[in-house]
């Protein structure tokens, strides 16, 4: 995305970056244009705007050449812009780049696609919110192809995943029982506690 933020420039002030990135999004695509600068007119400045625009330049990527009246409608109703607004606030917030890229594709699919309606829309969205970075290497690690030819001998699941994720900590049960996802799943469970 290198060629974007050159093309984007460096932002020199609040207003000005603001307009930058409602401009870039117009220009790339126009009728998503409205929401965007309705949303962007009241965020901060600074790393955060740098998250935004990082989000929403691959965004306007993704749709550079989709086009549907239906997806142009959506765009401008109220619901997709409370969605984006909600969406580009944990995006500026969010440190982690690949995370910022699951907030990019959770925005995309929602203009591309009839999806859910804003009630589901927001579930997904703070499952979203749970996912750490280690979580989405084991959701690709688990989703690699095996390699081609000759296998020789296989190993099991979990070893061909601990030989791909060989650089993450092993999960222990004590780290399980300190995590949040275990206290998650007790509050769901009240016959556990």
């Amino acid at each position: 995305m290198s060629d974007d933020e050159n093309a984007l420039g460096p932002p020199s002030s609040g207003a000005e970056t603001a307009l930058d990135i409602a401009s870039l999004v117009a220009s790339a695509v126009p009728w998503v244009g409205g929401p965007v600068s309705a949303v962007l007119s009241g965020m901060s400045v600074g790393r955060k705007f740098s998250r935004v625009r990082e989000v929403l330049a691959g965004m306007a990527d993704d749709l550079q050449h989709f086009k549907s009246e239906a997806s142009e409608r959506y765009v401008k109703s109220d619901e997709f812009e409370e969605l984006l607004e909600n969406v580009l606030r944990r995006a500026a917030d969010e440190r982690n780049e690949e995370k910022r890229c699951l907030y990019r594709a959770f925005l995309t699919q929602s203009i591309t696609s009839a999806g859910p309606s804003y009630d589901e829309q927001m579930k997904i969205l703070r499952a979203l919110d749970a996912v750490q970075p280690d979580h989405v290497r084991v959701l690709r690690a688990l989703l690699q192809q095996p390699p081609t030819g000759d296998l020789g001998i296989m190993g099991s699941p979990l070893q061909t995943l601990h030989q791909r994720l060989a650089d993450l900590p092993p999960i222990t049960s004590s780290s399980l029982s300190s995590s949040s996802t275990t206290c998650d799943l007790r509050a769901s469970n009240p016959s556990r506690r």
